[in-house]
């Protein structure tokens, strides 16, 4: 009886383990929809009809971003991914901000230089003797990437 206990014991350890190694899951474009769709509305306030109408749009460009995803791993070449990356960025931008007010547009677009360039915006590096760094921010800064 004790054999069997320990060996019970020792393949719940081995599976625990082998679960432990497995690489952490991918969110889905839903979930990563639902997720800009929650900011966007904290951030700009968005009223019941806007909300509907940019959640295709931000669903539409999460679907297409991990298909381009799908797509790098298969090989593809950086610079034909990040053309596509930009037009998808510009349509759902262009379709976005037509939803929305004019004073919403200003939010919106701060918005998204905040998702693109992090919590800081991005610096040349390379620069010496104490100068001030090039600050780049938008486009520009994706492309330095």
């Amino acid at each position: 009886m004790k054999k069997i206990l320990i060996l019970f014991l020792l393949f719940i350890a081995i599976a625990s383990g082998a679960y432990a190694q497995q690489q952490p899951k991918m969110p889905t474009a839903e979930e990563i929809a639902k997720k800009n769709l929650d900011e966007l509305e904290k951030k700009l306030k968005l009223n019941p009809t806007q909300k509907t109408v940019i959640s295709t749009y931000v669903l539409s460009q999460a679907k297409d971003e991990q298909g381009l995803m799908k797509m790098q791993q298969s090989g593809a070449t950086r610079e034909m991914l990040m053309d596509r990356y930009y037009k998808i960025q510009e349509d759902a931008s262009r379709n976005i901000k037509a939803v929305l007010k004019p004073e919403q547009q200003k939010e919106y677009d701060a918005w998204v230089l905040e998702k693109r360039s992090g919590p800081e915006k991005k610096k040349k590096k390379g620069k010496k003797n104490n100068e001030d760094d090039e600050v780049v921010d938008g486009v520009e800064a994706l492309k330095l990437q």
